[in-house]
């Protein structure tokens, strides 16, 4: 028994003496990526009607709201973009839906527009196609299909360029609009009985007039962004649409309206991150 706690004993004290191997590594949880939120609001100034003359506007508003992830740059959005989200996000190319509300023209709120009747509020919904050719360049299209007041499809093209430089993000480019015969005829044709009943305060009746579908507008837009920080940033836009053809040729436009429309926007916007729920 001696002997052999004599073998024994020195060999763990020789055991004791080597260094200790270090624990195996554990494997680190995959680090679950934030995302980005961003709310906000933004307040416009734009036509009273479509084809409303300048001294006729509205007051409106409007919530915003995106969703990327973290560390990816603020997305950029036009004045005039529907409302959507990337479905399909390829490189340069981008895809998603597309909606768009038009809201309720009440004709008993202005005189020129008295016994041409009420258009419902239109929802338009369809999809974009957007392509970035170099970085600072937005080439986008729009189709949507409408529903209420109006229907008929409407296709919208935009071109951006979009450039950064400091805190701001500067953008602008031409816009063009194209709409079928349903979704200009509501808000510019007039039917007979309209025609009878468009008479006030002394103006002339409008005549009898079926507009056609075609070329609805062109314009151009520029928009002006500010950031401060990673959180808060703001931004103002101003957009010009000439309305053209059957819409420009309609009786409500050159007797009581214009085909020059203005629109003004000021917005600001917050975000934060969160963990993703899944």
């Amino acid at each position: 028994m001696l002997v052999a706690s004599g073998l024994v004993i020195p060999g763990m004290a020789a055991a004791a003496d080597l260094p200790q191997a270090a624990p195996a590594p554990v494997a680190a949880a995959p680090v679950v990526p934030d995302w980005i939120v961003t709310i906000g609001l933004e307040g416009r100034i734009g036509p009273a009607w479509a084809g409303a003359p300048d001294n006729k506007l509205r007051l409106g508003g409007l919530p915003l709201f995106s969703v990327r992830r973290s560390g990816e740059q603020p997305p950029y959005f036009g004045p005039r973009d529907s409302f959507g989200f990337d479905a399909v996000d390829v490189g340069p190319f981008k895809f998603g839906p597309a909606v768009n509300v038009i809201w309720e023209r009440n004709a008993s709120r202005y005189t020129a527009l008295n016994g041409l009747g009420n258009v419902n509020t239109t929802v338009q919904a369809g999809g974009f196609a957007e392509y970035w050719p170099i970085d600072w360049l937005r080439l986008r299209g729009e189709l949507r299909q409408g529903f209420g007041g109006a229907g008929g499809v409407t296709g919208d093209g935009f071109v951006d360029a979009v450039i950064p430089f400091g805190q701001f993000r500067w953008s602008a480019g031409p816009r063009i609009t194209v709409e079928s015969a349903p979704a200009i005829n509501p808000y510019f044709g007039i039917t007979q009985a309209q025609s009878v009943g468009s008479t006030a305060a002394g103006l002339p009746p409008l005549p009898v007039y079926h507009a056609s579908g075609g070329l609805y507008s062109y314009g151009v837009g520029t928009q002006l962004e500010e950031f401060f920080g990673n959180q808060w940033a703001a931004h103002g836009f101003v957009e010009f649409e000439r309305l053209t053809d059957s819409a420009a040729n309609s009786p409500l436009v050159t007797q009581r309206g214009s085909p020059d429309q203005w629109t003004f926007g000021l917005g600001a916007t917050y975000s934060f991150a969160m963990h993703p729920l899944w």
